[in-house]
């Protein structure tokens, strides 16, 4: 058995979910012998090249960090061999070739943001806040050779709030993801690690999402609507299309926050200033919408959107 400064581990990683995995392991003294990442891309107005969260987190601890270009290049390879690295550590970051998870002697587990094998995939927390669930979690499990298919290590749960959004789940789940993965890496150091085989019968997917698919369907249930707000939020984020009723000019207007008001039917799908409070009504009921962003402006609460926007003079034309 080694001793925690004792146990090599490389870490792979590139979002802020992942800096909290990361602080975790650097706070219980564990010896990151290096950190890889994406490589710097062009961001924000000016297109300069802006690295990682989690490049920036292992420049602020002094740790050796790799941004290879290619998982399969010679060169990579070799560096990564170098470290002779007991175990490798990987939070959403790419998928990792053979050759690559095969290299540290006490195997590569990965962190996914569900209780697998359900919502394999991209994007797991959206579409568990979109389907309604109550319930998910996070899970260790050893990489092999398909996407989130391999042996699960541990899996601990959380709940999910009737009105919460992805983004908040998100938050929350970081921080029992890095004890989860604490947890992990202490099984695996102490040789109790017991890993089990995924059950293959009634999955429920998590592919990425693009733009496109966030334009909200208005015609289901009431409560189907408000779960995909809040499974869209605060990104991809749902949205919904107005045209002027005179101009006929179209912008878009995202929603990031609502409550289901009622489950009453209404005549027409209409956006509704009710006592400057923003209301979606539907034919399956309405929701009250506390937060949008209209097209080429800032995102603000309802009763200061309304305040600067005639919302009676636009119509919904989903």
């Amino acid at each position: 058995m080694k001793e925690k400064k004792d146990l090599n581990i490389v870490f792979m990683g590139t979002p802020e979910f992942a800096v909290t995995i990361l602080e975790k392991l650097i706070s219980e003294s564990y010896n990151i012998k290096a950190v890889v990442t994406a490589p710097d891309r062009p961001a924000g107005r000016g297109r300069k090249l802006q690295g990682s969260a989690v490049k920036d987190c292992a420049i602020k601890h002094d740790l050796t960090v790799l941004q290879p270009t290619q998982l399969k290049d010679e060169d990579f390879i070799q560096e990564l061999q170098s470290y002779k690295a007991d175990l490798f550590i990987v939070v959403a970051f790419r998928m990792l070739p053979k050759v690559v998870w095969e290299i540290p002697t006490m195997g590569t587990f990965n962190l996914h943001g569900s209780l697998l094998p359900q919502y394999r995939g991209a994007a797991p927390i959206n579409w568990a806040v979109i389907n309604g669930e109550t319930e998910t979690g996070v899970t260790t499990f050893y990489i092999d050779e398909k996407i989130d298919t391999g042996q699960i290590l541990m899996s601990d749960k959380i709940s999910i709030g009737k009105n919460e959004t992805a983004g908040e789940l998100h938050d929350r789940m970081m921080v029992l993801g890095a004890q989860t993965v604490a947890n992990t890496v202490e099984l695996i150091r102490l040789g109790n690690a017991q890993a089990k085989p995924q059950p293959e019968s009634d999955l429920k997917a998590a592919p990425k999402i693009s733009k496109q698919d966030c334009l909200l369907d208005l015609n289901q249930p009431i409560e189907a609507i408000h779960n995909f707000i809040r499974g869209m939020s605060p990104y991809p984020t749902a949205w919904i299309k107005l045209q002027h009723k005179e101009s006929k000019d179209e912008k878009t207007l995202k929603l990031f926050h609502s409550e289901v008001r009622d489950t009453e039917k209404y005549s027409e799908t209409v956006l509704v200033n009710d006592n400057k409070s923003l209301i979606l009504e539907t034919s399956f009921g309405a929701l009250t919408l506390s937060e949008v962003q209209l097209e080429g402006k800032k995102r603000l609460a309802a009763v200061s959107f309304l305040a600067g926007f005639p919302i009676e003079d636009w119509e919904i034309v989903n």
